[in-house]
């Protein structure tokens, strides 16, 4: 990892534990997003951003499977054992990981009050335009 940047490290995992990083993400929690592309709207989760060389495999890397689809520009890694997504190199920038902000140690998708949703439908690589936000995903916990 690249020594001289000053944001946080984060340890991550998938659900086993099988799969074991560390990543320094480019923009904090402020990169959060989420997107509506077929896969995405799968999928479900909330990705942060980390720049390629910001992510160290501590243990498991030979335990992911990659998946990719369409373009094959996007790279999706799962956990083979336990079938969770940790990580993707993004298509709309393939200079950056999309972190599985679930897969971050003491992170829960529910601590982000919203989230901005991506038109991954009209994909700027596709539409010769540029990334749009679609919308906002709102979390709002009960009182107990």
């Amino acid at each position: 990892m690249n020594g001289e940047m000053t944001q946080k490290v984060h340890d991550a995992a998938c659900h086993c534990g099988t799969v074991r990083f560390r990543v320094r993400l480019a923009d904090g929690f402020d990169s959060r997003r989420r997107c509506t592309c077929s896969y995405c709207r799968m999928r479900g989760a909330v990705a942060v951003s980390a720049r390629l060389d910001d992510i160290e495999f501590l243990a498991g890397a030979e335990n992911l499977t990659l998946y990719q689809f369409n373009t094959r520009t996007a790279k999706h890694y799962f956990c083979k054992t336990c079938g969770i997504y940790t990580h993707h190199q993004r298509r709309s920038d393939p200079s950056q990981f999309g972190i599985n902000a679930a897969c971050l140690a003491g992170v829960s998708p529910f601590d982000f009050a919203e989230v901005p949703v991506m038109d991954g439908v009209s994909h700027p690589a596709d539409s010769g335009g540029s990334a749009r936000v679609a919308g906002i995903l709102r979390y709002e916990p009960q009182p107990d």
